[in-house]
């Protein structure tokens, strides 16, 4: 079972930019194969990071507003939200390690303390 939470046009600013904690945002489409490769990594991070960092995914055929607001051109796009800071992302498919490392998110993971 996922535990990545889809948000829409009407939910974004809520649960990602006014979320207390870091919010990983997927930008992916169901038809998009690389898309479906990097869900089960998205799940990862949420399992890993749970009460520490939220993970959500914006359907960009659903939702084309939010993909032209965060000027996502290519899928899957990564979108690190951190509050006060500007947002970082990747393009790809990439694995587990390199998200994190990407991100940063070993400073949230609640193993390390």
């Amino acid at each position: 079972m996922s535990k990545t939470t889809a948000v829409t046009t009407e939910t974004f600013d809520r649960e990602v930019l006014g979320s207390e904690i870091p919010v990983v945002v997927n930008f992916w489409a169901a038809w998009c194969g690389p898309c479906r490769m990097v869900a089960p990594v998205m799940d990862e991070i949420a399992r890993d990071y749970e009460g520490s960092v939220k993970v959500v995914k914006v359907d960009v055929d659903a939702e084309p507003e939010l993909a032209a607001r965060f000027g996502v051109s290519g899928i899957p796009t990564i979108a690190f939200f951190e509050p006060g800071q500007e947002p970082k992302a990747v393009v790809g498919a990439l694995p587990k390690r390199a998200l994190v490392e990407a991100f940063g998110l070993d400073r949230f993971s609640r193993r390390a303390a």
